[in-house]
């Protein structure tokens, strides 16, 4: 594999972390770094273990934090019928995903919703590993109206490019 290639294997990519492969395996397994499996070998992408080295965002990450701190912001608004939507949207997302790594988030958003709003709260602001591949497995769709959520990703672009041009 090349310096800049997309994906890597678990050894690969325990060198880049300067750990061992196990490490890194056990990472995998407990939803910390997310991987891909290829036959019966995982496959991690470059830039989510560079982002887990570096503590940093990736762009899709960062959006998707923006997002769902503006998800918070209703969530303080209107807490009932903010966690209601996502109970039933996560309700849909378990019977279509019932099993692998997606049912896996599932459970854990599950795990927040039953814990309350504060549980919620963290996990929608949070920038821990696990919070950001929560996240990516969102019961928070249609909370936000499309305008809310196109003025959210407008507002995004704008920082992340004044973040980044600064």
């Amino acid at each position: 594999m090349t310096v800049g290639q997309a994906w890597l294997t678990t050894g690969q990519a325990a060198m880049l972390l300067g750990t061992s492969r196990q490490h890194v395996v056990d990472l995998c397994r407990r939803g910390m770094v997310p991987f891909e499996t290829v036959g019966s070998h995982r496959r991690l992408r470059r830039t989510d273990v560079e982002a887990f080295a570096g503590g940093t965002l990736t762009r899709d990450q960062a959006r998707g934090l923006w997002l769902h701190r503006a998800v918070a912001g209703r969530l303080v608004l209107d807490p009932d019928g903010t966690l209601n939507k996502a109970r039933a949207n996560l309700e849909k997302l378990q019977r279509i995903h019932p099993t692998g790594m997606a049912a896996r988030w599932l459970g854990q958003w599950q795990a927040a919703l039953d814990a309350g709003t504060e549980a919620v709260f963290d996990v929608l602001v949070s920038r821990s590993p696990q919070a950001v591949e929560l996240r990516q497995n969102s019961p928070f769709a249609g909370v936000l109206s499309e305008q809310e959520r196109q003025a959210a990703l407008a507002a995004f672009r704008s920082w992340w490019h004044r973040e980044r041009t600064a």
